[in-house]
């Protein structure tokens, strides 16, 4: 069987945005985690928030019927604005053809701006770059982490350098074994051998170490 070709190196941001759903998954996806993250932080806000605004003797019914009537609706509000940024994103990697932070930043300026778009121009406007700074400060803080623990865990050089140089060394060997043989001197059996044999010795240590 011929042999598999190797799989290309992926970007700083394919690790950032390895475990998202393609689209148009993705949309359903982050809908329903905005919603579950808008339900749970909104129980507990407006629990908090009951309790607070409730007499003394009856707060924890007062802190429940709070969260039970308001965090519904922050929830949807999460959905809503999950739904919209992950709709622009697909849009905007439709029309770009690539995937990168750029879209992102793009989908959350026009979310804010059209969640605003009711308070007229200059509130769509503001919305609008609010979003466009969140998302971009968000996706600095990704890159950032994932260079810095990409770094961590593959040191200086990677495994695929590694093993390229050392195949380079194994081929620039043959080929001097090789011109001597043509130049009529006999080379020497053990020799070269030996040569390949500790390099793939060496390249099997550093697949070792590197997994």
């Amino acid at each position: 069987p011929s042999p598999r070709p190797p799989v290309p190196p992926m970007s700083n941001h394919s690790e950032v945005e390895h475990a998202r759903e393609p689209c148009p998954h993705r949309i359903i996806d982050d809908c329903g985690g905005a919603f579950a993250m808008g339900a749970i932080g909104g129980s507990i806000w407006h629990f908090v928030k009951g309790a607070r605004n409730s007499p003394n003797s009856a707060r924890l019914r007062g802190a429940i019927d709070a969260a039970k009537l308001r965090a519904p609706h922050t929830g949807g509000s999460f959905a809503v604005w999950g739904g919209l940024f992950s709709t622009f994103d697909c849009l905007f990697a439709y029309l770009r053809s690539k995937e990168d932070p750029l879209n992102a930043i793009a989908a959350g300026a026009a979310t804010g701006g059209l969640l605003a778009a009711r308070g007229g121009p200059a509130a769509a406007a503001r919305s609008a770059a609010v979003g466009g700074v969140l998302l971009a400060v968000i996706e600095a803080m990704g890159i950032v982490l994932v260079r810095m623990t990409s770094g961590v865990a593959e040191g200086p050089e990677s495994g695929a350098d590694n093993e390229a140089r050392a195949r380079e060394e194994i081929e620039k060997m043959k080929a001097e074994r090789d011109a001597r043989m043509r130049g009529g001197r006999p080379a020497d059996p053990a020799g070269p051998a030996e040569e390949v044999g500790g390099l793939w010795s060496a390249l099997g240590s550093r697949r070792s170490t590197a997994g």
